[in-house]
């Protein structure tokens, strides 16, 4: 009998220290959580996808969303801009088109743009006047040489990216820009260098930040924002993709504070 109490008291034991070791698990995971990007992402379900380009070395948040398939919105014209000049629908980044006269919501785009200028100032109309210059089969063939999210076109030639037919994952967003970065893709470099000399940001101290914002809007609320792009510091560099979602407010520029906060809490900014 004196036995069996001793026995079940080293259960009771081993059990209460099991729940105490694995409180304490889950209480430094929490912990690590909070100081980790999660804490920029309030409101929001997101992803934020980090790739070394030297290492190799991938750093996620929210594994699920990262591989969840979003329309690309206005990141797409990364992927457009280098179709463009490997067609020979646009010259180069100076590739100048005349605004139509038609007013649309953002004053900067009341104007004629280059391809340059279209990229900064996120011109719907010149992208999508590129794209029907392009037409759907070789817009189709080029998503697939780059495989590029699901590669549907059938949205249309001037709207399948933009909450429409075309879906990528931050997963995939991130791979493309890997190869976009190490002149992989099926392009000419040249055209490729062009396409990266168009993303580089305004420098931030000893950084380099590249990229491009996404922001879909349904029935006049953002309700998902994309920043994609690059970011070299000492003699370092890293390519990353993140997206946000949710009934309002969730816009590309949101996505890019998110991501500046991320990495400049990573010292990789």
């Amino acid at each position: 009998m004196a036995a069996k109490k001793t026995l079940l008291k080293n259960n009771y034991q081993f059990l209460l220290l099991g729940f105490f070791v694995a409180l304490a698990v889950y209480t430094y995971f929490q912990d690590r959580d909070k100081e980790g990007p999660g804490r920029f992402f309030d409101g929001y379900q997101g992803t934020l996808v980090v790739l070394d380009l030297q290492s190799g070395e991938y750093q996620r948040f929210k594994p699920a969303q990262a591989a969840k398939r979003l329309s690309p919105c206005s990141t797409f014209k990364v992927p457009n801009a280098l179709i463009g000049l490997e067609t020979g629908v646009v010259s180069g980044p100076d590739h100048l088109l005349t605004w139509d006269g038609q007013q649309r919501p953002l004053a900067a785009w009341n104007q004629n743009h280059t391809l340059h200028t279209a990229m900064e100032n996120s011109v719907v109309w010149y992208y999508q006047e590129l794209a029907a210059a392009v037409g759907p089969e070789r817009m189709a063939e080029y998503l697939k040489a780059f495989a590029y999210g699901n590669q549907d076109v059938s949205g249309g030639i001037s709207r399948f990216w933009l909450g429409n037919s075309l879906q990528i994952s931050a997963d995939e967003q991130v791979e493309f820009l890997r190869k976009l970065y190490a002149d992989a893709l099926p392009a000419r470099p040249e055209n490729q260098a062009l396409v990266r000399g168009m993303l580089v940001l305004p420098k931030t101290g000893q950084a380099q930040l590249s990229g491009k914002t996404g922001t879909n809007v349904v029935n006049g609320k953002a309700t998902l924002g994309w920043f994609v792009g690059h970011v070299a510091k000492d003699g370092k560099a890293h390519v990353f993709a993140c997206n946000i979602e949710a009934a309002d407010q969730a816009t590309g520029a949101k996505a890019r504070l998110i991501v500046e906060k991320a990495l400049r809490a990573k010292g990789l900014l």
